[in-house]
């Protein structure tokens, strides 16, 4: 009943921005947390950041904590991750969640850096 609908993906250059969106139907979208998730080629899933019903952030990969602000618009049923100054190490596939238990996804969206 719930689905995510992960896009804006692409091949990007190192140092680059790139916007992500999730779009969400199926659910009072207001009333969950939501958050993004990657995985790496050859690596494990992690959690990137969670974004709260009250819109405070959390994030659970060092390296693109400052680089990467989660937003949500409501109105919208969105949630978005603004990707700024790309590393060759962002290459993974990102993944949208729900909340409470975020174990609901969606297709997820491949963000690939190379020069």
């Amino acid at each position: 009943q719930v689905q995510l609908v992960e896009s804006g993906g692409g091949l990007v250059l190192p140092g680059t921005s790139l916007r992500l969106s999730c779009e969400a139907s199926g659910c009072t979208f207001s009333s969950y947390a939501l958050g993004w998730y990657r995985q790496a080629p050859g690596k494990q899933r992690e959690f990137v950041a969670t974004i709260d019903q009250h819109w405070l952030s959390s994030y659970f990969v060092k390296s693109v904590k400052v680089r990467f602000p989660i937003s949500r618009y409501d109105a919208k049923n969105t949630l978005y991750l603004q990707m700024n100054d790309f590393k060759p190490g962002d290459t993974a596939v990102y993944y949208c969640s729900k909340g409470p238990n975020f174990d609901t996804w969606g297709q997820g969206t491949q963000v690939t850096v190379s020069s």
